[in-house]
């Protein structure tokens, strides 16, 4: 395989370096946001299709952002703004003289404006699927949060809100307040309630107006309506990451004012480290000095854009290596799949084919009917050419021909380049394809396929994919149905419900149910593919038991597919299919069934699989993802299985989790997350991933996971409640009777460095992540869960327990703290809870006592741990866990707050006294004045008898 060797990074290197003597503008299409001269530059917004037209929103968000820009200059220290942004505006709003898109599209979007109907309501927030410090995936703004100024009272003004929500999306920094635990106990043996800084003062508040903490905190819960509101007027500067809302609230949290003992995300995924730390340590404020002067920067400016018609051209690779390991008969069963069921309605599609020269197959024809589906899919190639030469540039230049036919340029279009050849000028048209505005999506068809073919892909934004020579699977169909328009439509959008593949023995049966769930089965296809002769014997039953045989099913015996299409909305339950190879030879079997969402009522279950990076060097591994979701609401519970297939060798399953350990960040947040690292060869691995949801099994959390605004209930204003409007209420997810199943392919990653032979682990334990600390009685109970010998996988030897008086100290010289005795903690297999009890009097010489108001001794211990496995391999130092350990016996203290609030209430207690005797008194003296005057009235009438 020579022909990888000018594919690497000193090429990739010498590539962009080229680009940019030629064109520098063109080093960053597609790139996504940049920070140049302290100003960040292509960030793109993008608003839903489904959104209704409303001129307002776009003027709010010109508003919002530049607000936020002034706003975050100043929070950074004159280091960073904002200096041009991108408005992506729906194809079906009318057009307003708006900018052409190029390579911009909504799914790629930093900023996406959408309805949820979900837990959410109308909080912004932001999906972060990675670490502490790492970038996250997107921020969401419903229409109603950027069209309703009377939300500003809870969320804060929406500039603050951007900023708030753009710390999460770039620097990977997380919430500091905490609705699960809304308050503590801290060192000082003080009830405070979840916040940075703590300097920030407030009251609990009951039903009845003003409490007391003791009259709200109940075994450790906060009594049902009671809360804590905070003074609208604070001294306080921070925290952003807190309470945005705040007026003082300029700042993030630093060294000198994080509140390291709040339980919140940012504690304990950053250990302990304040926001403004993490932030520092970005290559964007490591990058950039603070900007001289007093004067502030320019308002941001602003580019709207509008994606015309949908344009898309497959190139076809039908040089005489397509006939090998059946590429061409592969190609044209999943590429019939594609234009038969995958590209939307109304879209432009053309075909070329080339082998040394290019050949215009169909021209653009705009897609309306099963009629049209049909037509284009007869123009796909039947037979590959005599000319062994494969010349990708001459498709790509006849590709985008076809495509400057609609509008005279390939902006805003789509290719679709399919090859398995070996072609070493590739570099030829990169140039020319940068330029061009349009994305390539690019399929490599075997090992012989040359890697740079994805360089075409990675400088225009398009997906990647790499299909193994193996007729055995299905994932060449599932390549071609995971390219969508990216319009953000999900509603049109073709949904792949079964991937199936299985060799089937002569006169065997292969028996299968397929699940099409509620919020699908518009436009529903099965589609079964085999290998050689004719088709095998179908049976089809719906969940009525109504039968379809394979003469309900449309023959292609050319393409080796039946298909049928049901008409209307296909039965909601389960569907069982039945195949019988009636070959007299092993054959591998195929079936695919795709669907579309039944109602606009409600969003369908979506899986979008990626990778953290798709290039990695041995021995660093790989994280899968998968995002699974109905719209953007978090689908919990369900069985998500990552197939990992290399270049050479076997297919590896993996099951992704969602429970906040290991790989994966946030528990029960939607995103699926495993460590990949079973490299077998050097290489590129084909990702795909199927999601199986079982019936009458919730899909909701019971509180909202991640990262989003915080809204405020109310303020205490001048010594007076002053309560904000209830939030809309969320929306409760219903129970999906059947479940449901998806497949989506993940594209490709590279892996190289990869050592042939036996090698020895270099593999360690995974970080532990949630580490948790509380006191028990005399003693300290730690809780985590337990990684792995190899990453998240098998069982890790031992563990180091390390404990200090000094945060400093443990994170940065853990090998110094003092140590635990964890001899008789045998760790479990990864995934396991695991619990450890130990007692810090053993250690109390070694530990900063402080004796408290009442002369009791308090100890505020930080702790970390890490695994180590058979071979001595370390884990990295887990996230550090902080008790304050505190005599049991002794009730906690009132905060300064608290105090503040007794003194009120006695004050209060003591007015209400004079006044009662203040009452009585007047009463009384009424009485008798009444009495005085009877009296006299009585004398008067006596008189007068």
């Amino acid at each position: 395989m020579s022909h990888r060797s000018n594919t690497g990074p000193v090429h990739r290197l010498k590539l962009v370096i080229l680009l940019f003597a030629l064109s520098p503008e063109l080093l960053f299409l597609g790139a996504g946001v940049k920070l140049q001269d302290n100003g960040y530059e292509g960030l793109l917004l993008a608003i839903n299709p489904r959104v209704p037209e409303n001129l307002n929103l776009i003027a709010n968000i010109k508003e919002m952002i530049t607000e936020a820009s002034f706003y975050l200059f100043s929070a950074t220290k004159r280091r960073v703004f904002f200096r041009n942004i991108q408005i992506l505006i729906p194809a079906t709003w009318t057009a307003h003289n708006y900018s052409r898109v190029k390579q911009e599209s909504y799914n790629k979007a930093n900023v996406i404006v959408t309805e949820q109907h979900g837990v959410y309501g109308d909080d912004p927030h932001t999906l972060q699927h990675r670490g502490c410090g790492k970038e996250g995936k997107y921020i969401h703004f419903t229409p109603s949060f950027l069209l309703r100024d009377e939300l500003a009272a809870g969320y804060g003004s929406r500039g603050r809100v951007f900023v708030h929500e753009w710390a999460h999306l770039r620097w990977g920094v997380f919430d500091e307040y905490n609705n699960d635990k809304p308050f503590y106990i801290n060192g000082r043996h003080e009830i405070q309630a979840t916040r940075c800084s703590s300097d920030i003062t407030g009251v609990f508040v009951c039903e009845n107006g003003f409490c007391s903490p003791e009259d709200c905190i109940v075994s450790n819960f906060l009594r049902e309506g009671c809360t804590f509101l905070y003074n609208s007027q604070q001294n306080a500067t921070g925290s952003i990451m807190f309470m945005q809302s705040l007026p003082s609230v300029v700042e993030f949290c630093n060294a000198s004012t994080h509140n390291h003992e709040a339980p919140n995300l940012q504690n304990q995924v950053c250990s302990l480290r304040s926001t403004w730390d993490v932030i520092t340590d970005s290559s964007d404020l490591n990058h950039s000095l603070p900007v001289p002067g007093v004067e502030l920067p320019p308002p941001p400016t602003f580019s709207l854009m509008q994606a015309g018609d949908r344009v898309v051209c497959l190139v076809i690779d039908v040089s005489r290596k397509m006939e090998e390991a059946d590429r061409l008969l592969r190609l044209q069963q999943a590429a019939e799949l594609y234009l038969m069921q995958v590209v939307e309605t109304h879209t432009f599609v053309g075909i070329v084919t080339f082998d040394s020269k290019g050949e215009i197959r169909a021209q653009l024809q705009q897609i309306n009917s099963v009629d049209d589906r049909k037509l284009m899919a007869s123009h796909l190639p039947t037979a590959v050419s005599t000319e062994a030469d494969t010349n990708i540039c001459a498709g790509v230049k006849k590709g985008f021909e076809v495509l400057e036919k609609r509008n005279g340029r390939a902006e805003g279009s789509v290719l679709i380049l399919v090859t398995s050849g070996a072609d070493k000028h590739v570099n030829n048209c990169l140039l020319t394809s940068m330029s061009s505005g349009s994305i390539i999506h690019s399929i490599a068809l075997g090992s012989s396929a040359v890697e740079t073919v994805e360089e075409l892909s990675h400088l225009t934004g398009g997906l990647k994919f790499f299909i193994p020579d193996t007729f055995n699977s299905n994932r060449l169909t599932e390549a071609f149905s995971r390219i969508s328009s990216g319009t953000g439509d999900i509603f049109q959008q073709s949904l792949q419900l079964e991937s199936m593949c299985e060799v089937v023995q002569p006169q065997h049966r292969l028996t299968n149910l397929v699940t099409v769930d509620t919020a699908v089965g518009n436009d529903t296809i099965f589609v079964v593919m085999w290998q050689t002769g004719g088709p095998p014997d179908i049976v089809l039953l719906d969940p009525s038991g109504r039968k379809y045989n394979t003469s309900d099913f449309v023959i292609n015996l050319a393409f080796r597919t039946a298909s049928l299409r049901i008409p209307a909305t296909a039965k909601h339950g389960h569907w069982t299919y039945t195949l019988n190879n009636t070959h007299h030879s092993p054959q591998a079997l195929k079936v695919t069934v795709a669907s579309r969402a039944s109602s606009l009522a409600m969003s369908p279950a979506t899986v979008e699989a990626f990778v953290e990076r798709d290039k990695t060097f041995f021995p660093q591994p790989v994280i899968i993802y998968a995002n699974v979701r109905k719209g953007l609401y978090p689908i919990i519970n369900a069985t998500v299985v990552a197939t990992v297939e290399p270049e050479a060798g076997g297919p590896v399953e993996l099951q992704l989790l969602d429970d906040g350990a290991g790989a994966d960040v946030i528990k029960n947040d939607g995103i699926y997350s495993r460590y990949f690292f079973s490299f077998a060869v050097s290489g590129r691995y084909s990702l795909t991933v199927h999601v199986h949801h079982p019936p009458s099994v919730s899909t909701l959390a019971h509180s909202v996971p991640g990262n989003h605004a915080l809204y405020v209930p109310g303020y205490v204003v001048n010594d007076s409640i002053k309560m904000n409007a209830p939030k809309k209420p969320s929306h409760r997810h219903v129970e999906e009777q059947w479940g449901f199943n998806r497949v989506t392919s993940g594209g490709v990653f590279s892996v190289l460095g990869v050592p042939a032979g036996p090698r020895p682990d270099m593999f360690p334990p995974c970080k532990i992540t949630d580490l948790e600390a509380v006191q028990v009685g005399e003693d300290v109970m730690l809780s985590w869960t337990a990684p792995g010998e190899d990453f998240d996988q098998g069982q890790s030897t031992s563990y180091e327990i390390r404990m200090s008086k000094s945060l400093q100290s443990i994170r940065d010289d853990f090998k110094n703290a003092v140590s635990v005795d964890t001899s008789e903690i045998i760790p479990q297999q990864a995934g396991a809870w695991e619990i450890f009890t130990f007692s810090p009097k053993l250690l109390t010489s070694e530990l900063e006592r402080e004796p408290d108001e009442e002369t009791q001794e308090t100890y505020r211990v930080y702790v970390a741990m890490r695994a180590i496995d058979r071979n001595a391999l370390k884990s990295t130092v887990s996230n550090i866990a902080l008790v304050s350990f505190f005599p049991q016996n002794s009730a906690p203290v009132h905060s300064r707050d608290g105090l503040i609030l007794k003194r009120a209430f006695i004050t209060v207690g003591l007015i209400a006294i004079i006044c009662l005797i203040i009452v009585v008194a007047h009463c009384t003296l009424n009485r008798k004045k009444r009495a005085l005057k009877r009296e006299w009235s009585e004398i008067s009438m006596n008189k007068y008898i």
